[in-house]
């Protein structure tokens, strides 16, 4: 007999797709899945492949997909492909995202001298490509599920409080969190009372598109990074691991009745006033 738990939390018998899935956080979350026993597939523009074929390799399940979250043409053909293979998606996390350069100000680069392509390209990408797109070329398929399914969205720190130098993410990442609640709301209504949308909102994790930022060339914490553990009440950075459990939370009946909500995955920083 199962017991509370693997009933609560088992994902046998679904399929996930995880835009942004070869990312360091990405494959993280897909080994997450699929560890708790979803089917999944691995869609982004690199690696694809390489990374379901890892995921087999280690005794899941799993499928590599090309996917370009900022053209919706090329999502459609994507989920077309997956839909053919898979019948059904259950679980959708749009993990696509990340920062430029371009558009974070720094000594060389004032606020009013950030180009607008910059701007564009992180809003794009982390606002349309990272959340919108691929809910309507998805959504679309999952409102006809009758047991519904779960939509997971990569918000984070930024959408609570804008962190200094980055305002392009921090105002994509707020957008992010403003349409989890939205969609939320619309599907219920609208669709399918069982298709519930949420989001994560991690904290601080050190990865190759803010690494720059918190490290210097010797691997030493820049002073950004030092405030950073300062005013991280655990006193490190997350772990691409750290965000499974939650992700399974989400993903399982054991958060049937959660919907619209952004989760903190933060080691406690945005509890923390700092005094």
């Amino acid at each position: 007999m199962c017991n509370l738990s693997d009933r609560l939390f088992s994902l046998d018998g679904m399929n996930a797709v995880v835009t942004g899935g070869a990312g360091v956080l990405g494959m993280s979350i897909c080994r997450g899945l699929a560890g708790a026993g979803a089917r999944v597939a691995v869609a982004d523009m690199k690696n694809f492949k390489e990374s379901a074929d890892l995921l087999v390799s280690e005794g899941f399940s799993s499928d590599g997909f090309y996917i370009d979250v900022l053209k919706k043409e090329k999502i459609i053909e994507c989920a077309k492909e997956i839909m053919k293979k898979y019948g059904r998606v259950d679980i959708l996390v749009n993990c696509a995202g990340g920062n430029l350069k371009e558009a974070t100000t720094s000594p060389d680069l004032s606020f009013f001298d950030l180009p607008l392509e910059g701007l564009e390209k992180v809003i794009a990408l982390n606002l349309f490509g990272g959340a919108i797109l691929p809910s309507q070329v998805f959504g679309r398929e999952m409102v006809k599920n009758p047991e519904g399914g779960s939509i997971i969205n990569i918000s984070s720190m930024n959408a609570f409080r804008p962190l200094t130098r980055i305002p392009g993410y921090s105002a994509a990442k707020a957008a992010v969190s403003n349409f989890t609640q939205w969609l939320a709301v619309h599907f219920a209504m609208e669709y399918n009372k069982r298709l519930r949308v949420n989001a994560i909102a991690p904290g601080f994790f050190l990865t190759q598109q803010n690494r720059y930022l918190l490290t210097d060339e010797k691997n030493e914490l820049t002073p950004r990074g030092q405030t950073i553990i300062q005013h991280t009440p655990m006193g490190r950075f997350g772990n691409p691991e750290d965000l499974k459990g939650t992700c399974i939370w989400l993903a399982s009946k054991a958060s049937s009745f959660v919907t619209g909500v952004v989760i903190p995955v933060d080691g406690g920083f945005n509890a923390y006033s700092g005094v």
